[in-house]
């Protein structure tokens, strides 16, 4: 692994020249990451449903001067998939540098009536894209000796949730999949590390967030007394992006206002 840049502390966390590809850019936490991300220096490279209206990341990107590229993807469909860094690599016209794995799916019912389709749907998107997507960034960043790789895990990585089995597994296993990938690629310079989201003002939670009981159960257990909001995720994610987290390696990042300190 290469040392930590002897340059000065803010020098640390710029991303100039470098490329990006992220998932789930398009709206909540990973929309935060991208803006962060090209905040810090990056060319962003998102990934767009085939078909989808232009999404306000985009718009806000070009209204900053740095249009993102776009390569269009449907992380359901798994050979679609399986092209998408190869083709990201060709539309930035040279070396993606960082891969942020952001887009989930959520699918709620008591687990004793879960669909099998629910189950295939979410451990599909959840996990298996993002094991496609880090493998195919993997033999692009090992030859080269740099890269690094954030994927999104959440607090179900370390606890079960409620009628959330599908999700509950694919988080887990994300967060087993981070580990193991950084045990093969940090004596290659690619660092692999995750971030775990505690409870966060999304769409994906908009059922907890119209459940009077629940949100108050949830809220009351916040030490930091707020739910998570998307920009809280700009900091962790540039940290883990840039030179500053060097020697940072299989990681779980917990941001979460203090949740799991319980």
């Amino acid at each position: 692994m290469d040392p930590t840049p002897a340059v000065a502390a803010p020098a640390l966390f710029s991303l100039e020249g470098k490329n990006v590809l992220i998932t789930g850019a398009t709206r909540g936490i990973g929309a935060a990451c991208a803006l962060a991300l090209a905040d810090a220096g990056a060319h962003i490279c998102l990934v767009r449903r085939p078909g989808a209206p232009e999404d306000p990341t985009t718009t806000t990107l070009t209204a900053r001067g740095t249009s993102p590229t776009v390569v269009e993807c449907d992380l359901a469909d798994l050979d679609a998939v399986r092209t998408l860094f190869d083709r990201a690599l060709a539309a930035v016209g040279g070396e993606i540098h960082v891969l942020v794995n952001c887009a989930g799916i959520q699918r709620r019912a008591p687990a004793v009536d879960f669909p099998e389709k629910d189950w295939d749907e979410v451990l599909d998107v959840n996990l298996k894209s993002v094991w496609l997507l880090s493998q195919a960034a993997g033999r692009h960043m090992v030859p080269l000796r740099r890269g690094k790789i954030i994927n999104f895990c959440s607090l179900l990585t370390f606890q079960g949730g409620f009628t959330v089995p599908a999700y509950a597994a694919a988080k887990g296993a994300l967060g087993q999949l981070t580990k193991a990938l950084s045990n093969e690629w940090s004596k290659h310079n690619v660092q692999v590390n995750g971030i775990c989201p505690g409870y966060i003002a999304t769409d994906m939670n908009e059922k907890l967030l119209q459940d009077p009981e629940r949100l108050r159960q949830i809220s009351e257990r916040i030490p930091a007394g707020r739910w998570g909001a998307p920009a809280d995720f700009a900091g962790p994610v540039v940290f883990l992006a840039s030179a500053a987290s060097q020697y940072v390696c299989g990681e779980l990042l917990v941001v979460d206002g203090g949740w799991m300190g319980r």
